[in-house]
């Protein structure tokens, strides 16, 4: 299978009102790890993926970002603990063929635009 030119995705960017906040957000409560910060800027590994964070005042519309976990359950649980507000608990979205299922729960960074966790579990697998 030829895959093209490309490689993978190597980094994101998003802008955000408050890089103090942000850097908080992304760092304490998400977990993932800062790569580099300087100015108005923030890098962090996203499982290999950097994601950087600018600061601006200008309005974006930009992307959801999807972070694939393991456990959606326990992480939906992990982060509603640090005070994340999510827009419903983890729900399937998608049943495949052969049984396995997608699913998702929604939440918002501290500039309210959205994130969400996904996960592909087993036929027959239930969140918690």
């Amino acid at each position: 299978m030829n895959s093209g030119p490309l490689g993978p995705i190597g980094q994101i960017v998003r802008t955000v009102g408050d890089i103090s906040a942000a850097k908080t957000f992304y760092g304490d409560v998400l977990g993932l790890p800062l790569l580099i910060e300087a100015e108005g800027m923030a890098f962090f590994d996203a499982n290999g993926v950097r994601l950087y964070l600018q600061q601006s005042q200008e309005a974006r519309t930009e992307s959801i970002l999807y972070f694939a976990v393991a456990d959606i359950g326990a992480t939906h649980a992990e982060l509603t603990a640090k005070g994340v507000a999510f827009l419903q608990p983890p729900h399937r979205v998608h049943r495949h063929a052969d049984g396995t299922e997608e699913w998702m729960a929604f939440f918002a960074d501290p500039d309210g635009r959205p994130l969400a966790l996904m996960a592909r579990l087993p036929a027959g697998a239930a969140a918690h």
